[in-house]
């Protein structure tokens, strides 16, 4: 029996995991609140669409920087004082955002969002993992699913609700005083799980990390302003230094966790249902976020619908992929994750294959029901793969579990929005034989091949579905390893 299924799951421990889902769903959504509000902050505040972009660009930067981190800092410390800090960044930057009197104000929010949102997100998990048995995770786990997946479909649709008659303030003003109740009442009964170390954290590490994930988010990012011509540099160049700085950093951390002093504990991938559900993650959250990206442009610039219409269109989706959230997870706990994971990454791969026939007469009873069917698919990817991959974790690595797939999912949603978005444009330029000469036509090809595009990610993800298996219940001891006297 694994330690974790001695521990008592009362009310404490539910309440606990009550406060970090609300907080997590409202800092989540804030992710991709930003994509449909672009077009009136533009005009509101005289910047250009490479400069808007920043709000988006930046928020990644930050959360891919910080996320590494989080590992370290789950283990250092207390839960409760962790959750004070994430929820004080996030007010803050929601209060910054609010009141700006400019861009550089409102970015400068944006950026301290991203660092309370990159922490939250492995506290929760961790905190799973840490509190409650094997045989009610799966449970769990579905809600945990809300929030990765809901939480940045719904983005779009509440900003176009809101932004249809109210300004893009609105946007962080209704925010705020959720952030902060969670906030005051996460000070008052969030209880302290786990137990603290006091290791030093490794500042080269951090640096390293700074110029990994940074270089490889912010030159992905550059691949799309590349395909209009409207990069300032070349995207390879943050990408190549991002690649190498990886590398120094996966070294530095193979070396420090013989004296478990690691940043990001790179042990987790000793264990094979982990590593494989990280890579499964990796195809689907391109997946996901390609396609939030896309349908909303091909929406508003191909089939001429209003920022309104696009929300609803979106919110069905999203609606349901919450509801079936803890069906899911109960059936995972009955069942095993393979006999929700093979049928759920299938309909993915089927529903983003079906997004490559829209052409510029599609009906948007079309787009609604290819929509729910991919939103079906992903509910049954990510609950299985939460469970399977910090199941298998003893709990001392568990921190760095959470930590590591948070970062595969920033780094891999970046990587589907900028391969999506460059595909498309580089089909919609060629097709109209100039960027200023694309019209809708031209736009509807560009999208087709960039959903094909996602129906050959979803594909490879189906295939590796095969291989993930539940982790035995008891883990492994060869995954914790002592450290290394000196």
């Amino acid at each position: 029996m694994s330690e974790t299924e001695n521990r008592p799951f009362g009310a404490t421990e539910q309440l606990a995991v009550w406060v970090l889902l609300i907080s997590a769903f409202v800092v989540i959504l804030n992710e991709t609140i930003m994509g449909v509000a672009l077009p009136k902050l533009m005009a509101d505040l005289h910047v250009s669409a490479v400069a808007g972009q920043w709000l988006t660009t930046a928020f990644l930067l930050t959360m891919s920087i910080v996320i590494p981190i989080t590992g370290m800092l789950i283990q250092r410390v207390k839960t409760r004082h962790l959750f004070t800090i994430a929820m004080s960044l996030f007010s803050a930057g929601t209060l910054i955002a609010a009141t700006a009197p400019g861009f550089e104000m409102l970015l400068v929010g944006r950026v301290v969002q991203a660092g309370g949102t990159a922490i939250m997100m492995p506290l929760l998990m961790t905190t799973v993992v840490t509190l409650v048995p094997e045989h009610q995770r799966g449970r769990l786990m579905g809600r945990i699913a809300i929030v990765i997946s809901v939480a940045p479909a719904l983005g779009p649709t509440i900003s176009g609700i809101i932004l249809q008659s109210l300004s893009w303030r609105w946007l962080f003003i209704i925010m705020l005083p959720i952030a902060l109740g969670a906030l005051v009442f996460g000070l008052i009964r969030m209880p302290n799980v786990g137990e603290q170390s006091h290791a030093k954290i490794d500042i080269f590490s951090v640096m390293l990390s700074v110029f990994a994930f940074g270089g490889i988010i912010y030159g992905l990012s550059l691949v799309g302003e590349s395909a209009n011509g409207d990069a300032l540099i070349p995207a390879w160049i943050p990408l190549v230094v991002g690649v190498l700085a990886l590398g120094v950093f996966v070294w530095r951390q193979l070396v420090l966790q013989r004296e478990d002093r690691a940043l990001l504990d790179l042990r987790t991938f000793k264990s094979r249902p982990f590593a494989l559900s990280v890579l499964l993650f990796i195809f689907s959250s391109m997946a996901l976020f390609g396609s939030l990206i896309l349908l909303p442009i091909y929406a508003q610039s191909v089939l001429g619908y209003n920022t309104l219409q696009t929300g609803l269109m979106l919110l069905p989706g999203g609606l349901l992929m919450g509801l079936l959230g803890p069906i899911v997870g109960r059936m995972v706990d009955a069942r095993g994750s393979q006999f929700i994971l093979i049928p759920g990454t299938l309909i993915t791969a089927l529903a983003m294959w079906s997004m490559g026939l829209f052409t510029e007469s599609t009906t948007i009873w079309q787009i609604l029901a290819t929509h729910l069917a991919l939103s079906v698919g992903l509910a049954g990817v990510f609950t299985p793969l939460f469970s399977v991959s910090l199941g298998s974790l003893p709990t001392k690595l568990a921190s760095h579990g959470s930590a590591t797939l948070s970062t595969a999912q920033q780094v891999a949603g970046a990587a589907g929005t900028a391969l999506f978005i460059t595909v498309m444009t580089l089909v919609s330029v060629s097709a109209a034989g100039s960027p200023s000469a694309v019209d809708p036509h031209d736009l509807a090809l560009g999208t087709r091949a960039a959903f094909i595009l996602g129906g050959a990610v979803a594909t490879i993800g189906f295939v590796v579905s095969f291989f993930v298996r539940d982790p035995a219940p008891v883990a492994d001891p060869a995954l914790i390893e002592a450290p290394v006297a000196k």
